[in-house]
């Protein structure tokens, strides 16, 4: 390919208008990897309720129900940065295809030895290649995007899509899997993740010719750039923790809430309506032209965040509880996208899909914890303890952006040159 040359600032900031959406999925090729993209990821988010689902309904505890789902969780937040590593060295086919085939099965065995009543033991082992094996398919498709806009401004506008497109899985996700769990079977969450995780990986893997070329082998020179030796990388993965102690505690703590006042079927829109606001925000943030520079429009809604998900733990009736659901949603989409954001300035492109693994894993860390931490609360405190999860990990991320938000300032290009199309590290030039 031949080398591409940008300035700063680029000729495509003279635009009379925002792009916006319209404009973005005009993209050329963009929906051979859309489409699949979005069934391939639509298994991600009912991959711990519906655990959660299946082991509390086998055990009769939700302290046993989230430690199962955060083996799950902490297994494919270690394992989710490789994953991403050896997506930007070898293609994402070739990473992509074996995992999704060994996360069918080993979340069929899990399905399997729970229905079984099988000991809680026997419950991690299996739920530790279920987690390594999560196909992540959010980090790749934006690595997509990154390959065809380059340094266009619809970059920021593709962060806000993919966004409202996590969104979009975790507001259908939830409903998805609870009904399948509470009208069919609770083992049918689980067996239907499986399903869609096989089906819908195996097709997004076949769109070969949009995924990032590799220029090199494994000893070429992108092999030593790693993506967590950018200290704002590390700040953004602290806030991304911090994001799913959010959904961990809000899952544990909305099925034990429901289930608490006999409607356990209210779980799916109580948490459906939380995502909802996380999408609806996610739009808003797509089509604003922000002056604002993104490492403080982090901090500003970061603090938002933290301020309503501090206020979960005082509600004590449906109506109140999705109010507070829905503006908590509303808050975690801008942090979500203004980090995402931020990886672009602060990550060489041939570490970029790796940088985003670290960033969906450390969500799946603090999702994780959250599960743990609210399932423990839950069984032995009051209902509505696991709140509290929310609160803590919001917080303690807030004070440690405030400390480090320095890091996260992405330093002026006069002029690089990007060889490739995003796997070589760009040379800047005086």
């Amino acid at each position: 390919m031949a080398s591409t040359v940008t300035t700063e600032p680029s000729e495509n900031s003279a635009a009379p208008s925002r792009p916006g959406y319209g404009q973005l999925l005009r993209t050329r090729g963009a929906w051979t990897f859309l489409l699949p993209g979005f069934a391939a990821r639509q298994p991600f988010a009912m991959l711990t309720i519906s655990i959660v689902l299946l082991v509390q309904h086998t055990t009769g505890s939700y302290g046993a129900a989230g430690a199962a789902a955060a083996v799950t969780g902490v297994s494919m937040a270690l394992f989710a940065p490789y994953s991403g590593r050896l997506a930007d060295r070898y293609g994402q086919r070739a990473v992509l295809t074996p995992g999704v085939l060994v996360h069918t099965m080993s979340g069929l065995a899990f399905t399997a030895l729970a229905l079984a009543h099988a000991p809680l033991w026997a419950l991690f082992a299996a739920a530790v290649p279920t987690g390594a094996s999560v196909p992540q398919v959010g980090p790749m498709v934006r690595a997509r995007w990154g390959v065809k806009l380059q340094d266009s401004p619809l970059m920021s506008t593709a962060a806000a899509f993919e966004s409202v497109t996590d969104e979009l899985t975790f507001v259908f996700g939830p409903l998805l899997a609870t009904a399948l769990c509470t009208t069919v079977t609770p083992a049918a969450g689980l067996v239907t993740e499986a399903t869609l995780t096989l089906v819908g990986g195996l097709l997004f893997a076949a769109q070969n010719s949009t995924q990032p070329r590799v220029t090199g082998t494994g000893h070429a020179r992108v092999q030593h750039v790693s993506a967590l030796r950018v200290p704002g990388v590390r700040v953004l993965v602290v806030a991304f923790l911090g994001i799913g102690s959010v959904f961990g505690g809000m899952q544990v703590s909305l099925a034990a809430f429901t289930e608490s006042i006999g409607e356990p079927g209210l779980n799916g829109v109580l948490y459906g309506t939380f995502a909802a606001g996380n999408m609806l925000s996610g739009i808003v943030c797509g089509a604003i032209a922000w002056k604002a520079a993104p490492h403080r429009r982090l901090v500003v809604g970061y603090g938002a965040l933290a301020l309503t998900a501090s206020a979960l733990w005082t509600s004590h009736s449906v109506l109140v509880l999705a109010g507070l659901g829905l503006l908590v949603g509303m808050c975690i989409a801008p942090a979500l996208i203004t980090g995402y954001t931020l990886v672009e300035g602060l990550v060489p492109a041939g570490a970029r899909t790796e940088a985003f693994t670290w960033l969906t894993g450390a969500v799946a860390l603090g999702q994780a914890a959250a599960v743990t931490v609210a399932g423990q609360l839950e069984d032995r405190l009051w209902g509505g303890a696991g709140f509290l999860v929310p609160m803590a990990g919001t917080v303690l991320a807030l004070v440690t952006l405030l400390a480090l938000r320095s890091r996260l300032v992405t330093r002026p290009r006069n002029r690089t040159v990007a060889r490739g199309v995003g796997h070589r590290v760009p040379v800047t030039v005086d």
